[in-house]
C-alpha cells in the first residue's frame, strides 16, 4: 500500500460510511428493536437451566420441569424467528445501499469527460464497479445489523453474569484487553493486503479485457504474441493466489491463540469452584449457567472484533469507490440552462483555445469560425493539425480553455448536455457498435423511433438493401464492436444511427473515410440531400468530398491559415492550393 494510498484509506471517515444508510432509518429501527428483544430472550434460557438443575431435578417436579423446557424451547424458536427477520430487513437493506452505490458509481462516470477515460486503463472501471463494490458487499449487507446483534449480546450476556456472580465476571474479562490489541493489529494487516488485493484484482481486469476483446485477440493473433498473453495473465492470477491466502490467513495465529485463551478461562473457573476453598460458595446451576453465559459473551465479543478487522480492511475499498465519486465533474450541466425553440443551427468559434489536460502546447489557438443557419463548413489540413479537436468541442466533449463556442448566439455551455446532444449529430472516423442487434443498435440515438423511421435513415445512408438481404434483416447480431461487418458497412450504420436523431448541426469527421468509391460517392449524394436547411461541418483529408462546402477552413497547428470557397482557395495560391495540388 502506497503512502497515498494509507493517507486516503485514513481520510474514509465511518460517518460517510453510515450516511449511507440514510433514508433507512425506520428499517434499521426495527432491526435494532428485533435485535434487542432476541438478545433480552437469549438471556432467559441459562436461568431457566439453573432452574433446571437446582430445583426441578433435585426436588423430582415434573411438573416445573416440564415447564422450564417448554420455557426453553419456546425461547429457541421466537429467537429463531426473530433471527429470519432481523436477517430478511438488514439484508434488503444492504442491497438496496449496493444498488445505489453502484449507480451512483455508474451515473457519476457517465458524468465524466472524455479525457477521463483517456487516462484510465481499460478494465479499471469494470474493476473498480464490479470488484470493490462486490467486495463491500458483506460489510454493507450484514456489518450494521451484526454490530447490534452483537453489541446488545454482549451487554446483555454481561449484566446476566454480573447477577450471578459479579467475581466471576472480573475474572472472565481478563483477556478483553490483549484481544483488542490483537485485533487491531490484525485489521492493519488485513487492510494492506486489500489494498493490493484490488490492485491486483484490477490488472487481472485490464488484462482479460485488453486480451479477449475482438480487437485484442486480432492483434494477439497477428503478432504472435498468444503465450505472452498467456504467461501474463497466469503471473497475476498467481500473485491474486498469493494475496487472497495472505489476506485470509492473516493474524489467524494469532486469533488461535485468544481463543484458547478463551477456552482456558471456564477450564480455570471449573478448576476454582472446585477447589476445597470455594466449596458451597456455588450452586452447580449457577456455575453450568455463568460458564454457558460466559460462551455467549465471548462468541459475540469474537464476532464485534473480526467485523472492526473487516470493515477497517475494507477501507481500502470504500477509499477506492470514494474516489470515483468525488472526481469533479469537467463537462457541468449548466445551473440554468437555456432552452434553444426553435434552433436554426448558426454555429461560431469565438477566439477558442483549447489545450489538452497535461500538455503544454495548445492543440487550438485563436480558432474564429462562424457557420451560418443551414450553410457547409469544411476543414481540411493534416494529420494532428486540429480539425477532430474542433469537432469535439461542437459536440462539447471538451471545453474551451478560452473563447466560446456558440450556437444561435447562446453558448453552448449554457445548453443542458441533452438538447445540445439531440442538436449536433457527430459521425466519426472510429465507429463503435453495440454487441445486439441493427435494430437496437439504431434506436440507441433514439429509443422511440418507429420501424419505419430506422428504414428512412438506413436508407438514406445507403445500407437499408443490404440489411434486408440478410437473413434476419435488422434483427441481425453486429457481433462485438460490430466486427461482423466490413469497415464501410459499419460506417454507414453509424451514420443512420445519427441521422435518426434529424440533428440540426451535422459533424462529420473523416465519416467517408471507410466507404469505397462508389460507395462513398453514393453516401455524399445521402449527405448533400440531408444537408439541406441543415448546418455541416465536414473534415476529411480527401479534397473531393469537400470542393463543394460553402466554405473551406484549412487548418494548420491549432490555426486557421486560410478559409474561403474552393475556386477562391485555389486561385490565392495558398495552403490549400499545395493540398490539392
Amino acid at each position: 500500500m502506497t503512502p497515498a494510498e494509507k493517507a486516503q484509506a485514513r481520510s474514509v471517515s465511518l460517518r460517510r460510511i453510515g450516511a449511507l444508510f440514510r433514508g433507512h432509518r425506520r428499517q434499521l429501527a426495527v432491526v435494532v428493536a428485533v435485535i434487542v428483544i432476541s438478545s433480552a430472550l437469549a438471556m432467559i434460557s441459562p436461568f431457566l437451566l439453573r432452574e433446571v438443575i437446582d430445583v426441578a431435578l433435585p426436588q423430582g417436579d415434573l411438573r416445573l420441569l416440564l415447564w422450564l423446557v417448554a420455557g426453553m424451547v419456546g425461547v429457541a424458536a421466537v429467537t429463531a424467528a426473530l433471527g429470519v427477520v432481523q436477517t430478511w430487513i438488514s439484508t434488503d437493506v444492504g442491497q438496496r445501499v449496493m444498488h445505489r452505490l453502484r449507480t451512483d458509481v455508474f451515473a457519476h462516470l457517465q458524468r465524466q469527460s472524455v479525457g477521463f477515460f483517456t487516462r484510465t486503463r481499460t478494465g479499471e472501471v469494470q474493476s473498480r464497479i464490479t470488484n470493490d463494490i462486490g467486495g463491500m458487499q458483506q460489510v454493507v449487507t450484514s456489518t450494521a445489523s451484526s454490530v447490534a446483534s452483537n453489541f446488545t449480546t454482549v451487554v446483555a450476556t454481561l449484566v446476566a453474569m454480573t447477577a450471578l456472580s459479579w467475581q466471576l465476571t472480573l475474572v472472565s474479562l481478563i483477556a478483553l484487553p490483549p484481544a483488542v490489541l490483537l485485533t487491531r493489529r490484525v485489521a492493519r494487516m488485513r487492510q494492506v493486503i486489500t489494498a493490493r488485493r484490488q490492485r491486483e484484482l484490477a490488472d487481472l481486469n485490464v488484462i482479460i479485457e485488453e486480451g479477449l476483446s475482438i480487437s485484442g485477440i486480432q492483434l494477439s493473433k497477428t503478432m504472435g504474441a498468444g503465450d505472452a498473453q498467456i504467461d501474463r495473465f497466469t503471473a497475476s492470477s498467481r500473485r491474486l493466489i498469493d494475496l487472497e491466502l495472505r489476506s485470509e490467513l492473516a493474524g489467524r495465529w494469532r486469533m488461535a491463540a485468544m481463543s484458547i485463551v478463551f477456552a482456558v478461562i471456564p477450564a480455570a473457573i471449573y478448576l476454582a469452584a472446585g477447589l476445597p476453598v470455594a466449596a458451597g460458595a456455588m450452586s452447580i446451576g449457577t456455575l453450568v449457567a455463568f460458564t454457558a453465559l460466559q460462551g455467549n459473551l465471548f462468541r459475540p465479543l469474537m464476532s464485534l472484533l473480526d467485523v472492526g478487522v473487516t470493515l477497517t480492511s475494507s477501507l481500502a475499498l470504500f477509499a477506492r469507490i470514494f474516489e470515483y465519486l468525488d472526481l469533479p465533474v469537467e463537462i457541468e450541466e449548466p445551473a440554468s440552462p437555456v432552452r434553444l425553440s426553435p434552433v436554426r443551427g448558426h454555429l461560431r468559434f469565438e477566439d477558442v483555445t483549447f489545450a489538452y489536460a497535461g500538455s503544454t502546447t495548445a492543440a487550438l489557438a485563436g480558432v474564429s469560425l462562424d457557420v451560418p443557419a443551414g450553410s457547409s463548413l469544411a476543414l481540411v489540413g493534416e494529420t494532428g493539425s486540429g480539425k477532430s479537436t474542433i469537432a469535439s468541442l461542437i459536440a462539447r466533449l471538451h471545453d474551451p480553455t478560452s473563447g466560446r463556442v456558440t450556437i444561435d448566439g447562446v453558448n453552448i455551455s449554457d445548453i443542458s448536455l441533452s438538447q445540445l446532444a439531440s442538436i449536433v449529430g457527430v459521425v466519426s472516423q472510429e465507429t463503435y457498435l453495440l454487441h445486439t442487434t441493427i435494430r437496437e443498435n439504431l434506436r440507441y440515438a433514439k429509443p422511440d423511433a418507429t420501424d419505419a423511421e430506422i428504414v428512412a435513415a438506413a436508407r438514406a445512408a445507403q445500407i437499408h438493401s443490404l440489411i434486408e438481404a440478410l437473413p434476419d434483416g435488422y434483427d441481425t447480431m453486429v457481433g462485438s464492436r460490430g466486427h461482423r461487418f466490413s469497415g464501410g458497412e459499419k460506417q454507414r450504420i453509424a451514420i443512420a444511427r445519427t441521422l435518426l436523431r434529424d440533428p440540426r448541426i451535422l459533424v462529420l469527421d473523416e465519416a467517408t473515410s471507410a466507404l469505397d468509391n462508389e460507395t462513398e460517392r453514393a453516401v455524399q449524394r445521402a449527405f448533400d440531400e440531408l444537408s439541406r436547411g441543415r448546418t455541416t461541418v465536414t473534415i476529411a483529408h480527401r479534397l473531393s468530398t469537400v470542393r463543394d462546402a460553402d466554405q473551406i477552413a484549412v487548418i494548420d497547428h491549432g490555426r486557421i491559415l486560410e478559409s474561403g470557397t474552393h475556386e477562391s482557395l485555389l486561385n490565392d495560391g495558398g495552403r490549400y492550393a499545395t493540398l490539392a495540388r
